[in-house]
């Protein structure tokens, strides 16, 4: 782990050198980057519970009644006209919860990647190693999202993947198409046992500024061979810019998995949500959102009650811009279920969820 901080922190010196040699000369732009991002934030479960912790199905901002970091992480970027890389190393809540099957140093690496144009006159670029997921809307760093916490569709599929990616963008920009090799859903290391190929693909479309329009795909098992269920899931969502102050973002999300190896019935999880968000200047953002996650069978949250994970969520999101570097946010959400699968005291268990969450997001570019 030193050795991969030292090597971000290299890159960030070489970063700062070359952009101080640019503005000396006047006449080029440095191919090195470096950016940062921290969020602290604390989080009030109006049912409280005795280990201060969410439902095992939140991996962001996840830790009750205390005051905790969520994300923070140190990047160093390399991009030329046919090279480029990334490498990123994280702590926080999040990478505690999210990246608890991986082993060792992999645990705090949030990004690390390389890639090769290979088309002369073509955006045509061939990216391999730990690379952000081409599935949802959201992302975990949180000033980029709508809303301060992520939505229940977004929080059980993958923020990151790890594999060879294959990217096109058009000359116009108004295209981009992607195919992967991956390791598995949501993986760095592969499950042990687990030979399975996996696969990806993502279209996105945007005809406008104002409109972006996706189609992400996935196809594979996360199990290993001798119990293998293979998954195939579809990712849709579009993104579109109503006006200078109003924003809507709608998406669907459904998927399927084999009941048993080799079984010909599968089960079936689906997820509606949407987003609109008001911003009556350029400092404040209010968002509000709906989501419904029907996973009965347990595809993906496995609950082990009668109606499985039928649940629906609201939230109300403010967002304060105190600078361009920090933000200052809050957010009321509910969850409810059809059966009672959330912690309260001791065996406690409810049928609804109520919190409150306030962040403080600083972000160097």
């Amino acid at each position: 782990m030193k050795t991969l901080i030292l090597s971000a922190l290299a890159i960030a010196s070489v970063s700062h050198a070359n952009a101080q040699d640019s503005v000396a000369v006047g006449t080029n732009t440095s191919p090195f980057a470096v950016s940062a991002y921290v969020e602290s934030y604390y989080l009030h479960d109006f049912r409280k519970n005795d280990n201060h912790t969410m439902p095992g199905f939140i991996y962001n901002h996840n830790r009750t009644g205390e005051v905790n970091l969520n994300l923070a992480f140190l990047k160093g970027s390399y991009t030329g006209d046919r090279v480029r890389a990334n490498l990123a190393m994280a702590a926080g809540t999040y990478v505690n919860a999210n990246y608890a099957a991986e082993p060792g140093v992999l645990k705090n690496v949030f990004e690390a990647n390389a890639g090769v144009k290979i088309a002369k006159n073509h955006n045509l670029w061939l990216d391999a190693g730990i690379m952000p997921s081409h599935i949802g809307f959201e992302s975990a760093i949180g000033k980029d999202n709508w809303a301060l916490t992520r939505s229940l569709v977004a929080e059980n599929t993958p923020y990151f993947e790890t594999g060879v990616k294959l990217g096109y963008t058009s000359q116009d920009s108004k295209w981009y198409l992607a195919a992967t090799y991956l390791n598995g859903w949501q993986r760095i290391q592969r499950v042990d046992g687990n030979s399975t190929p996996a696969f990806g693909t993502q279209v996105t479309f945007k005809p406008t500024a104002a409109v972006t329009l996706n189609y992400s795909t996935f196809i594979g098992s996360d199990k290993p061979d001798s119990t293998r269920q293979m998954r195939y899931y579809h990712n849709i969502y579009g993104v579109f810019q109503l006006s200078d102050k109003w924003g809507l973002t709608t998406g669907f999300d459904i998927g399927s998995e084999q009941k048993a190896k080799g079984s010909s019935a599968y089960n079936t999880v689906y997820v509606p949500v949407m987003i609109l968000r008001f911003s009556p200047s350029s400092k404040i953002n209010i968002a509000a959102r709906g989501e419904y996650y029907h996973d009965k069978n347990g595809v993906i949250i496995a609950t082990g009650t009668d109606n499985g994970f039928q649940t629906f969520g609201t939230s109300l999101n403010f967002d304060y811009h105190i600078s361009p570097q920090v933000m200052w946010r809050i957010e009321a959400r509910n969850l409810a279920s059809r059966d009672a699968i959330f912690n309260g005291k001791g065996n406690d268990l409810s049928k609804n969820k109520t919190y409150l969450t306030t962040a403080l997001t600083f972000a160097l570019n």
